[in-house]
């Protein structure tokens, strides 16, 4: 399979430039490391270890399909070794406790739905790894996400969604700055996931076949709840209510942290019709349960936002939008409130908008920017009050 990219570069041959591959282990990372080598620059793979999720680690066994797990670590080195190329592992756990799972833990006994893959990007692979990169003298930072890039007429790059909608990861990619995305570059961003697997096949690379991470790397068996009540016990159990959205008591729950806004199965109680939880309120332990009407919205707002795109203001500017990974999109306008939060109102009604996640903006195929989706102000804990997650 024929394969070509613009120099990484401009003006400086691929022998001469250094590039700096983040491999987890996964085909991926590892087919854009294979590629890089094969287009002749000068290849390096490092491998943070950030979560050491092993039968000895966790108590538990562990399920195949997660991410940077100690044989993920053998499998990129391995890797690195068919191709020739140097290879570095580099301990992250502390830090990836610290600034990725107490957050996840966090956003959770809060009554929000974290996405620490973004986390992960934003506070360790996209900050302490290129920081590494540029200590090992590396012109340029490749990683294996499906996103392209493009460049405007200012010379800035632009972050592009990959040319594979199923496969487009620009939604996790939307905390990265300017100064990253400067330095960064994506060369799966124009194939498909067959294609990759594919090349890694003809580079003899051992894992052309081997699934997709599809857990998170710390929740064993996708048992997120495990991890909360393990890091945070005092916190984790909270009995409460069951209400409707007028207060009516409905019934009584365990604790908020088996649910999550727009869930509908596994809600441990009857009531003669289907009912999803449209609310949290960490507050006052209270579940929302209504009927899958209740949870269309049109307007909410958005903090920590990370804005990519041209303008230095986007007070009323029309955008594309993504509320969740697999949302097919929607449009809608976006109020600048100050402090990096702004209200979104949507053109038309959109179901499950989960406080928590990410609402990523876009302007056709280019992504701007986003922030992580507020909770509504009646449901927030009171003003002061700190949930503290324990030390494990």
């Amino acid at each position: 399979m024929d394969f070509a990219l613009p120099p990484l570069v401009p003006g400086k041959a691929p022998e001469d430039t250094t590039v700096v591959v983040a491999m987890s282990g996964g085909v991926d990372s590892s087919v854009a490391a294979g590629l890089m080598h094969k287009l002749g620059y000068k290849t390096i793979g490092i491998t943070l270890q950030l979560w050491d999720y092993t039968p000895a680690s966790d108590g538990g066994t562990k399920k195949a399909g997660t991410c940077c797990a100690l044989d993920d670590v053998y499998d990129a080195r391995r890797v690195c070794q068919t191709l020739g190329v140097p290879h570095y592992v580099m301990n992250y756990e502390n830090e990836f406790k610290e600034k990725v799972l107490d957050d996840f833990v966090e956003t959770y006994l809060a009554g929000a739905t974290p996405i620490p893959c973004v986390r992960c990007n934003q506070r360790i692979k996209f900050d302490s790894l290129l920081d590494k990169a540029k200590m090992l003298g590396a012109d340029v930072l490749v990683t294996g996400h499906y996103v392209r890039k493009g460049k405007g007429e200012d010379g800035k790059g632009w972050l592009l969604k990959g040319d594979d909608p199923q496969k487009d990861q620009s939604y996790f990619l939307f905390a990265t700055t300017q100064e990253q995305l400067d330095f960064i570059d994506f060369p799966l961003g124009e194939i498909t996931k067959a294609e990759t697997r594919a090349l890694a096949k003809e580079m003899g690379l051992h894992l052309s076949e081997k699934k997709e991470s599809q857990d998170i790397c710390f929740v064993p068996e996708g048992d997120y709840r495990k991890v909360v009540r393990k890091f945070a016990p005092e916190g984790s159990i909270r009995p409460g209510n069951f209400v409707d959205k007028t207060g009516k008591i409905l019934g009584q729950h365990e604790g908020i942290l088996g649910f999550t806004v727009g869930q509908r199965k596994g809600l441990g109680i009857a009531l003669g019709s289907p009912v999803h939880v449209t609310e949290i309120r960490p507050a006052t332990a209270e579940v929302v349960l209504g009927p899958k009407e209740d949870l269309a919205e049109t307007v909410f707002t958005v903090s920590d936002i990370n804005w990519i795109g041209d303008e230095a203001d986007y007070d009323g500017k029309e955008v594309g939008l993504k509320v969740r990974y697999a949302h097919k999109g929607i449009e809608g306008t976006l109020k600048n409130l100050g402090g990096n939060r702004a209200e979104v109102t949507l053109f038309a009604p959109e179901e499950q908008i989960s406080p928590g996640q990410a609402a990523v903006f876009y302007d056709g195929n280019r992504m701007l920017g986003g922030g992580w989706i507020d909770i509504p102000e009646k449901a927030k804990l009171p003003l002061g009050e700190k949930i503290k997650v324990a030390i494990a």
